[in-house]
């Protein structure tokens, strides 16, 4: 869900674990450990990335990076407000620089965006309108898989206005109310791009495996943020310099390492031993962090703890495919057997919220009302009941079998990461307690979600976390024509494979409903649909967080899909 969309208005009532507040900025002096400076810092992630090429890229770990050296015609900051970034402002009707046409009786919405003067590529190229043009055409490629096309392909054409290359005017094929979220809608550098994909793009991921962002990632002319990469060494470390060509202030920090460390149990070793200095959202559990807080509290160590209740939503993907789970009353069983309740308590002091659906309550869309949603309150001798309506009756050893066949399914996620292995565990006890046997096979995360997730090659079930911003439509992971398929490039992210065309029918009016109220009775259509027929187990709410030295300024966490790294050019550690 990377063009997640929307306002954070709605505050999340999750205990606060720390002293301050998790969204100010982290400015205590350092009470022990060594002391930093700006000529490094070594980050600690626990997932790696699949490609640097943002067209392309879907896992979290990469847009974490990815937001170091690459900037979008607009963001979301850590207040939850729409901010421009490459573009001068931000359109809008009131303005006037933006309007409602009607072409062939159709009504489409054409915004002039102005990018910045001064904004250039890192071999000093400067960013124009025929790089957005450009990344819609390759976007919009059958042969290049893109998990979110219609963030590209919503744009129809993209035009000069008086014959000057900074001045887009931009036609988008519907009016949409959303037409200026664009947080994910990345230029790529027509320099370097556009003579690969003329040669390669007619080829089934052919522009992907020879895009320059695959064969040259350190090639500067990549880059338009606040750092380039100047060393990339696979399944170990990723290096980062400043750029002298970025448009806006130059960073403090002079060298930023972000280290892998696929084993979350070990970033606190690494921390203490000095191989790194900070532990990114992409680390430690939440578990593992409260513990770790008291270490700090107790021990007098030079770090912070930050907490933010987060748009992140933990579940689990079921392939519909799967002739077992083709059956609701199977999927639904799997459901009413999760004690949810239990398992944030357990594993998380109580510290997340159970999850009932995809919308987070830090979201105005969001809904917990029994009469809008199906809720599913753990009930074992319900799931029993349906698995036995179902025809899966008890075998000798406990597990249920029909026709000759055990009821058996394989749950994957990403290998090493402490808490969903915890988590596996923990559903496979509660599992096995109706008849249900599930074995756990986990991946490197670059494998889990670069091949595994992204070509439906798991079985059964996948573990793993969408991360949002608010007032989201969820197209990309919902509507049937988002499905991945060799045919359409594995372009789209319903991993599940599901299908609903009354479903598909709401989100494509949704697009162009300009009325708020109506918005979120559409919303609550398709939730309803999406709770009564269970594609997805949803497991927690998620909090992000990270440990950072106490000495480090201008860190915010931000709670959604744009990470901390957006404003990386305001970390100081002097």
């Amino acid at each position: 869900m990377k063009n997640l969309t929307g306002l954070l208005v709605v505050a999340m009532l999750v205990a606060a674990c720390t002293k301050k507040d998790a969204g100010q900025t982290a400015d205590v002096q350092a009470q022990g450990g060594a002391k930093l400076t700006n000529n490094e810092l070594k980050i600690g992630i626990s997932q790696e990335f699949e490609n640097f090429n943002p067209l392309i890229s879907s896992m979290l770990a990469t847009t974490y990076m990815q937001r170091m050296v690459n900037r979008t015609l607009v963001t979301i900051d850590a207040d939850g407000k729409w901010v421009p970034q490459l573009a001068k402002a931000i359109p809008s009707i009131e303005a006037g620089t933006a309007k409602v046409i009607k072409v062939g009786g159709k009504e489409k919405i054409q915004a002039t965006w102005e990018l910045l003067d001064n904004a250039v590529w890192g071999d000093g190229t400067p960013i124009t309108c025929d790089d957005f043009s450009l990344a819609v055409k390759i976007a919009s490629s059958p042969n290049v898989g893109v998990g979110e096309k219609e963030v590209y392909t919503q744009v129809e054409k993209i035009e000069l206005v008086d014959k000057n290359p900074k001045k887009c005017l931009f036609t988008y094929e519907k009016a949409k109310w959303d037409f200026y979220m664009l947080g994910t809608f990345y230029p790529v550098p027509k320099q370097l791009e556009e003579a690969v994909f003329k040669k390669y793009g007619s080829q089934k991921e052919g522009y992907e495996k020879n895009s320059i962002y695959s064969k040259e990632p350190t090639n500067v002319g990549l880059f338009n943020g606040p750092y380039v990469i100047s060393e990339l060494q696979l399944g170990d470390h990723v290096t980062f310099v400043p750029n002298p060509k970025f448009y806006g202030t130059q960073p403090h920090i002079k060298k930023i390492i972000v280290k892998l460390i696929p084993n979350t149990g070990t970033l606190e070793a690494n921390l203490r031993s000095g191989t790194i200095d900070l532990i990114s959202t992409l680390g430690l559990a939440l578990d593992q962090a409260l513990a770790f807080e008291k270490k700090i509290k107790s021990e007098n160590l030079g770090y912070q703890v930050l907490f933010q209740p987060s748009t992140v939503y933990e579940h689990i993907d079921l392939n519909l495919d799967n002739p077992f789970l083709k059956d609701v009353r199977v999927r639904k069983a799997l459901n009413f057997a999760i004690n949810k309740e239990d398992l944030v308590n357990a594993l998380f002091e109580g510290k997340q919220q159970p999850a009932i659906h995809s919308v987070t309550p830090r979201d105005p869309w969001f809904t917990a009302d029994p009469a809008k949603v199906t809720v599913y309150k753990y009930n074992k001798r319900e799931a029993e009941r349906l698995l036995d309506e179902a025809g899966w009756k008890p075998g000798a050893d406990g597990i249920r079998v029909k026709d000759g066949k055990r009821l058996s399914f394989t749950v994957m996620t990403t290998a090493g990461n402490k808490t969903r292995e915890l988590v596996q565990v923990y559903l496979q006890n509660q599992w096995k307690q109706v008849g249900i046997e599930v074995n756990a096979k986990n991946e490197p995360a670059r494998v889990f979600f670069g091949e595994t997730t992204k070509k439906r090659a798991f079985d059964s079930m996948a573990l793993f976390a969408w991360v949002s911003s608010p007032e989201n439509t969820p197209k990309s992971t919902f509507s049937s024509k988002n499905i991945p398929t060799a045919k359409n490039g594995w372009s789209g992210q319903n991993y599940m494979g599901w299908s609903n065309a009354a479903v598909d029918k709401t989100l494509d009016a949704l697009d162009t409903e300009m009325k708020h109220e109506k918005r979120i009775e559409m919303v609550h259509e398709v939730l309803k649909a999406y709770t009564d027929e269970v594609p997805v187990l949803p497991l927690y709410y998620r909090s992000d967080v990270a440990v950072i030295p106490t000495q480090l300024k201008g860190y915010r966490l931000t709670g959604h899909q744009f990470p901390e790294t957006n404003v990386v050019e305001n970390w100081n550690l002097e």
